[in-house]
């Protein structure tokens, strides 16, 4: 199979993930790899790590984690937006990403993060997690509208 996407520097943040091909509306991309770790347990490694509003979880709906620093793919290079050309979609214990709207090659695929954060969203906290995506309708945190 031919690859659609690739990993290099973003605009936005980073690295980010760049459709190589036109993607449709509707279209399976790629898969969120990672370990499968209990949410106490990524609670801890991100309290280790130190490392405010960064890490490369993606939680699922029954409070596992999926750890994409640990045996990830390119998948946990995608970026955050306000208006996102791509979704998460949970099945089982795995999670595929598709988009959500026609995307050009070149373009970069975007998720809209919707973070919950354990404690009250104060300004420390919105900082840390401060959107960089500069969409029109930018809501200016990575989080969900209900912590935001």
């Amino acid at each position: 199979m031919r690859q659609r996407v690739v990993v290099r520097h973003s605009p936005v943040h980073g690295r980010g993930v760049f459709a190589l091909k036109a993607l449709e509306a509707g279209e399976r991309i790629l898969e969120y790899k990672g370990e499968l770790i209990a949410w106490k347990v990524a609670v801890r490694q991100h309290r280790k790590q130190g490392v405010s509003g960064h890490t490369w979880f993606f939680g699922l709906t029954d409070g596992r984690v999926i750890d994409g620093g640990q045996r990830g793919n390119s998948a946990r290079w995608l970026n955050h937006s306000c208006e996102a050309n791509c979704e998460a979609i949970e099945i089982d214990d795995r999670v595929f990403i598709h988009a959500l709207a026609a995307i050009a090659p070149g373009e970069e695929l975007f998720l809209d993060y919707q973070l919950i954060t354990d404690e009250p969203a104060d300004d420390e906290i919105r900082l840390g997690y401060a959107c960089r995506c500069g969409a029109p309708g930018c809501r200016g945190t990575m989080l969900a509208a209900s912590d935001s």
